[in-house]
């Protein structure tokens, strides 16, 4: 029999693995599967599994509900964090860099280097992963996969060329390209109000698709074009 719960707490893909092999020890449960944007929990077993069954084996940090319990809206600044302490850490180095003697063309090109090399890191940790995140939101990538599977490497390229200042002007157009075809996808997912994973920290984070993923990406348009015209 196939029986259905829910999980709070889970942020990223290693609380989802955490919840599912606590799942897994119960004798008798196959088949488990967790959805972990929406915490919904299913597996088949031998006999009825009550809520206080599941409760004891999962750990206390993942409350387990009933299936249809009424569950709190995910808390965005929680599931945002990692992205915002990136930009926070990024932002400050730069301006330390640059604090003694400014310059603001600079600073927005080691920003966009940093940028560029921090997140293209994180996609290649998983990239098949990004992949399949990427083609559910980018106009580009979802016609032609290949774009999607050499897009980390686009972005550490990008990286290196404005770290070394080399056909700055170049790459500040392809930077423009790139991530202009990304905000228009996800202008039009977020207008479906669609919950879907944003790959921009590629996939070991689990970031939802929200405002801050279009505000990150009008940030970086902003600093390109400043750039490239002054």
């Amino acid at each position: 029999m196939t029986q259905r719960f829910m999980v709070q707490g889970m942020t990223c893909n290693g609380c989802l693995n955490k919840v599912k092999k606590a799942v897994e020890s119960i004798e008798g449960v196959s088949a488990v599967v967790i959805d972990l944007a929406s915490g919904r929990l299913s597996f088949a077993s031998n006999t009825p599994m009550s809520l206080s069954q599941i409760k004891e084996v999962v750990p206390a940090d993942y409350p387990v509900l009933a299936h249809d319990a009424q569950t709190m809206p995910p808390n965005k600044w929680r599931q945002l964090r990692p992205l915002f302490l990136i930009f926070a850490f990024l932002f400050g180095t730069v301006f330390l860099i640059h604090a003694s003697q400014w310059n603001s063309a600079e600073a927005m090109l080691d920003a966009m280097a940093g940028f560029f090399l921090i997140f293209s890191f994180f996609k290649l940790l998983d990239v098949p992963g990004f992949v399949q995140a990427f083609r559910n939101y980018d106009p580009l990538a979802k016609r032609l996969a290949f774009y999607a599977w050499i897009y980390p490497f686009i972005e550490l390229l990008l990286a290196v060329v404005l770290l070394l200042r080399f056909n700055v002007a170049i790459a500040l157009i392809i930077t423009t390209i790139v991530l202009g075809i990304t905000t228009i996808g996800v202008i039009a997912k977020l207008r479906t109000k669609q919950t879907i994973e944003c790959a921009c920290l590629g996939t070991t984070l689990n970031l939802p698709m929200t405002e801050a993923t279009l505000i990150e990406n009008l940030i970086m348009l902003a600093m390109a074009s400043f750039t490239l015209y002054s």
